[in-house]
């Protein structure tokens, strides 16, 4: 079976608690069987027919005795063609269930006819009665035992007899250890083994709190990030005949529904916050003002939206994850699928313990918006195209425009209020004449003050104040002038006194009354005003230097022209005002220019361009919550390695995405999507601060196209970073995308359809690949980091990735393993994505982890299929059906196991059945509509 990673491993939690009569004596017990595991075992089973080999496995229910319900909770996997079978799958408690010594566990044993009609089931309701027999297994016999017998029993070891359901046949007994987590017999590998040859294999224990998520080495940070975690041990043998002990571990993240929130706060106070800007861009003539009231319009709307979806996350109080059954939910759009996080921690006898993780999540891409007309990346390219080549009644501005235009009013809204608090810094320094301090205030004041004329200094705003000049109202054009060479904006269209209906400009209109120096000479009073304020500081402290000294000599000059009397505070204080007034007229200039080429944007799209930015606001989100949970994991697990350290602040952090979706139908447009999204979180910056208190949860700032994450770390973490990061350096993450369709879907694009768009993706994301590679080489030594080695290694890498995505090979996995191999060696973080981040993905991952296990840590060549089918195998679950599956939404009973068999893929044996097969279905679909 496949295993379902993400969402049923959880279900056993959901167990119901039982009156609290017992929970005074069920602490101590729940930390004993929270470090322990239940290890089943059983001899001399009896058959029904004497020839007849059993197919085995134990299903463990519990009572509690206030209660006096049977409760399903765990079950074994399936041991076949044995009598005397050694259940390899162990069964533990998370510390929060009651256990007092009066409860009691019961172990039903079934024999399976048919292993792949079987439907194990496990359930949190309750059982008041036998469980009726199901058609492909039947009851052999059960055992009962108190928790206090098991406890006190020498060597915690208990031996049962197992008997039918009228308590009168003996069928066998069965020896229950309660083993500790953690231990590992010494011992060679072949010596572990039972008179059944099948049932040589790997140890198998599950855990609901594995190490270092919940332990006493558990740190906050990790507490605040992953929400119900769950563990399995495995042993494994090595190719020299040892042990090897592996954890798997998986979590959900509480970042799943944080992160969005966060975002869709800084969404609508954006938004708002351009609505006011949009009002205030004072009076148009009536065209414009039109066109302002219909954005204003449409804006209030979206903003509606954005604000009911905030409601409504306020109110979830379910599980930490989205499941793949709620994606087309409209309330949860912004939220990704199924994010978790995989872990694999190897402790090998010979060699250097390791952790790989993996963040796995379904594909960032808003499932409620539909992909009849594609994804992201074919709407933006067809939008701007419409854009550039429709008459719409706006001027053009290139994307590239309005991104500047964002930029330079987000330096506006940031800069402006800084100036003016270290210009009141200033005056309080003067006041106090300190010379020291006024030194410092005057030092940021001047930096401050100079990029905030930086920020101005650019073609834009200028042209965009000549726009917005002739848009006022009365305003004429006496001649049209054409635009200056090499001007982006061309066009041959003139505004007219008179509200006629407009062709569409593509340029800014000269007007020959318009002073276009009179934006310089605004502009560069600024400096002006500084410089002067920085002179008279300068003479102040000069003066009040050359007064401490005895003997001073004749005043110069300039000191003859200062006020001798009256104190330093009256004499800055009217310089600074009056920079204060010419930042101030220069603000309102630029804020109304940028926001007169925004309105533009706006205009020329709607309402199509702000259900793109809807569509995109989706997708970011569910990218973001992923690559935040990402880096606080590969942070906390980094944080002791000067190499990474070094590297996270040197050259940034490589993000590599492992997609499986297809480029057919609605998969491709979830591609499209993906790709965009992933692209999108170049913009975001990383940047880690002290928390001050409890909450750990990261603090999101920025707008949008720009964004910064502050991960709070608590003190005795915060110290071990460099010095660089303690000073607030902002971290750079470069995302990349490699897809590789897997699933029948693709056999037909690759057949019948197209899969451009996945070459391209992958082309694209290696030369982005190339360039990290190139600054990594450039500005780190090649022996700071663990996984990095001969730089002729990851040359070789990167040359062979190139290869196979030139070679254009049908469903070339050699893309995904080469990827992630490179990243592995970067110190990269890892994610793999599907539709849903469940089949696909867990194959995917379970794969990687057992190819690791063989290549770093010499997993015995005949062992490698047995773990790869130990890891997958749903019976380690509980064997939950799909009708018991949470991550499906449904419990229901008397459903069948959902096995996986596409008509299509059984065509595909056979290309000329394929054939014959889809015109066949053609004819039906004309004969059905006609």
């Amino acid at each position: 079976g496949l295993l379902s990673t993400l969402g049923s491993l959880r279900w056993r939690l959901l167990c119901p608690v039982p009156a609290a009569e017992c929970f005074s004596q069920s602490f101590l017990l729940s930390i004993v069987f929270f470090s322990s595991v239940l290890s089943p075992a059983c001899k001399d089973l009896v058959a029904a027919t004497r020839d007849r080999k059993l197919n085995t496995f134990v299903q463990v229910s519990v009572v509690h005795p206030a209660e006096h319900v049977l409760t399903r909770y765990s079950s074994t996997e399936i041991v076949e063609g044995t009598r005397d079978p050694l259940f390899l799958t162990g069964v533990t408690f998370p510390p929060e269930y009651p256990i007092c010594e009066e409860t009691k566990i019961k172990l039903a044993v079934y024999d399976v006819k048919d292993k792949s009609q079987d439907t194990v089931r496990t359930s949190v309701l309750p059982d008041h009665k036998e469980q009726r027999a199901d058609v492909g297994r039947s009851f052999l016999g059960c055992a009962t035992f108190r928790v206090g017998d098991l406890v006190k029993s020498k060597e915690q070891q208990l031996t049962l007899t197992l008997r039918t359901s009228d308590g009168g046949k003996t069928v066998g007994t069965i020896e229950v250890n309660l083993v500790k987590m953690g231990e590992i017999e010494d011992g060679e590998a072949d010596h572990v083994t039972t008179d059944a040859q099948d049932q040589k294999c790997a140890l198998v224990r599950e855990c609901t709190a594995p190490e270092g998520m919940s332990g006493k080495d558990n740190l906050p940070l990790l507490n605040a990030v992953l929400k119900n975690p769950i563990c399995k041990l495995y042993r494994f043998p090595t190719s020299d005949n040892k042990w090897m002990q592996i954890r798997e571990q998986m979590a959900e993240s509480a970042l799943s529904f944080h992160v969005p929130r966060e975002l869709i706060s800084l969404h609508i106070k954006e938004d708002m916050r351009r609505n006011q800007e949009l009002k205030e861009l004072g009076e148009l003539a009536p065209h414009w003002d039109n066109m302002r009231k219909n954005v204003i319009a449409h804006c209030d709307q979206m903003m509606s939206l954005y604000q009911d979806t905030l409601a409504e996350l306020g109110k979830h109080t379910g599980s930490s994850f989205k499941s793949s059954c709620s994606k087309g939910e409209k309330t949860l759009e912004f939220i990704p699928i199924n994010l978790h996080l995989q872990r694999m921690h190897v402790h090998s006898p010979r060699l250097k313990d390791a952790v790989y993780d993996v963040v796995t999540v379904g594909a960032p891409a808003a499932h409620c918006q539909g992909f009849k007309n594609g994804g992201l990346r074919k709407l933006l390219t067809k939008f701007e195209a419409e854009r550039r080549n429709t008459g719409y009644q706006c001027i053009y501005y290139s994307p590239e425009n309005t991104a500047k235009a964002k930029e330079v009013l987000s330096n506006i809204n940031h800069l402006q209020p800084l100036i003016s608090s270290h210009a009141d810094l200033l005056l309080n320094s003067a006041s106090q004449r300190s010379p020291d301090s006024l030194k410092s205030s005057l030092k940021m004041l001047s930096e401050k003050t100079e990029l905030f004329v930086h920020a101005f200094k650019d073609q834009l705003v200028r042209s965009a104040l000549l726009a917005l000049y002739t848009a006022r109202p009365g305003c004429v054009l006496k001649k049209p002038l054409a635009a200056p060479d090499g001007a982006e904006e061309r066009g041959d269209s003139q505004r007219q006194e008179r509200p006629a209906p407009l062709r569409r400009q593509d340029s800014i209109p000269h007007h020959s009354e318009y002073d276009e120096e009179e934006w310089d000479r605004v502009w560069a009073n600024v400096g002006k005003s500084l410089n002067c304020v920085i002179a008279m500081v300068d003479r102040l402290l000069e003066k009040d230097s050359s007064s401490s000294k005895a003997g001073e000599n004749a005043p110069s000059p300039a000191d003859r022209q200062m006020p001798h009397e009256g104190d330093w505070y009256e004499q800055l204080y009217p310089l600074v005002l009056t920079l204060k007034d010419c930042m101030a007229e220069v603000v309102t200039r630029a804020k109304q220019s940028m926001t007169f080429v925004l309105l533009q944007e706006l205009a020329c799209g709607l309402p199509q361009c702000l259900m793109l930015t809807l569509r995109r606001d989706i997708v970011f989100s569910q990218a973001l919550a992923g690559l935040v949970c990402g880096f606080i994991i590969k942070l906390h697990t980094g944080l002791h390695d000067q190499g990474f350290l070094q590297q996270l602040h040197t050259v940034g952090l490589l993000v590599q995405y492992e997609g499986l979706l297809s480029t057919y139908s609605e998969e491709a447009g979830m591609l499209e999507d993906m790709a965009v999204g992933i692209s999108d979180l170049q913009k975001v910056m990383f940047k880690i601060i002290e928390a001050k208190s409890e909450d750990f949860l990261p603090i999101i700032t920025g707008r949008r196209e720009h964004y910064v994450i502050e991960v709070q770390l608590p003190a005795k973490m915060f110290e071990l970073l460099p010095q660089e990061i303690k000073e607030g350096k902002l971290l750079r993450m470069y995302p990349v995308l490699f897809n590789v369709g897997i699933n029948e879907q693709q056999t037909l694009a690759e057949r019948f359809g197209d899969t451009t768009l996945q070459e391209n993706i992958n082309q694209e994301n290696f030369e982005l690949l190339k360039e990290y590679y190139k600054l990594f080489t450039e500005k780190m030594p090649p022996d700071c980091l663990p996984h990095f080695q001969e730089q002729n290694d990851l040359k070789g890498l990167l040359e062979n990735l190139h290869q196979n995505i030139q070679a254009k090979k049908r469903k070339n996995v050699e893309i995904m393993w080469l990827a992630a191999m490179i990243c592995r060696k970067l110190n990269g973080i890892r994610f793999t994505c599907c539709k849903s981040a469940k089949d696909r993905t867990s194959m995917s991952v379970t794969l990687e982890q057992c190819s690791i296990l063989r290549d770093e840590h010499q997993l015995h060549k005949d062992f490698f299929i047995r773990a790869l089918d130990c890891m997958r195998s749903r019976q380690t679950q509980g064997a939950l059906n799909e009708s018991d599956d949470p991550e499906t939404g449904c419990l229901t009973d008397n459903k069948p196991t959902s096995r996986h068999f596409y008509p299509v893929a059984l065509l595909l044996v056979s290309s000329h059945l394929l054939v014959v097969w889809l015109i066949l279905s053609l004819a039906l679909l004309l004969a059905k509509y006609q």
